[in-house]
């Protein structure tokens, strides 16, 4: 992630590569939205009763406007109840399942990832009437990497990246479709805050034969 991730470990003895396992869950966060403030996370073992065997993990993530949180706590009784119907087998894997802090801290992580989604759908479609909209083309785009560029009609490239565009269209984008775009500043220069394809379905017809950039790197022109 851009910003450090303050990670606290509470009454667990051995914590040997658990904190890289916390740094590269929290930075797959930013595939989602790329403007996090900050992010907290405690892993502990509460010491009482049926619980102290199972991991907890609560997450923090601050975010323009609000702040996201996880409180994973399992319990050793709801996981139980939750496989009653299943084989003795599978329910042993169930319950050790949440005595593994890795797996804890990835089902937390994934709760988050969620929210984070939900969260930045929400701001995709609220597009403030302040925010200056301007017409662009697609000029390239990197599917495995999740991030593309738009050519302004005065020749500017303009960075965006999936979560940056509306309707979850990221994956049928091809060079040369017509946008309209909000922009922003960004760590390393202007940067669209929303994307919005113009008119989707004839664009997709017009493109259908038109391949993202790196898909043609392998390609010998005849």
């Amino acid at each position: 992630m851009l910003l450090p991730v303050q990670v606290t470990f509470r009454d667990i003895e051995n914590t040997t590569g658990l904190e890289d396992y916390v740094q590269k869950q929290a930075a797959k966060l930013e595939r989602f939205y790329n403007q996090i403030s900050s992010c907290r996370v405690i892993v502990e073992r509460p010491q009482r009763a049926a619980s102290g065997k199972l991991f907890h993990v609560r997450i923090d993530l601050g975010v323009p406007g609000d702040e996201l949180v996880v409180n994973h706590t399992p319990s050793l009784h709801s996981t139980l109840q939750d496989t009653k119907q299943e084989k003795s087998r599978s329910e042993a894997r169930a319950v050790l399942s949440q005595k593994d802090p890795r797996r804890a801290i990835h089902d937390a992580f994934t709760e988050m990832a969620r929210r984070l989604k939900d969260y930045a759908e929400r701001r995709r479609r609220d597009v403030k009437p302040k925010e200056n909209v301007a017409p662009a083309k697609i000029s390239s785009i990197f599917p495995e990497e999740n991030y593309g560029f738009l050519e302004t009609r005065d020749g500017r490239q303009i960075y965006f990246n999936a979560a940056s565009v509306l309707d979850n269209r990221f994956a049928r984008l091809r060079i040369g479709a017509e946008v309209d775009f909000a922009e922003e500043p960004g760590d390393k220069g202007p940067q669209a805050s929303t994307v919005k394809v113009i008119h989707p379905r004839k664009q997709a017809r017009v493109a259908s034969g038109v391949m993202p950039l790196s898909r043609r790197k392998g390609r010998v022109s005849a």
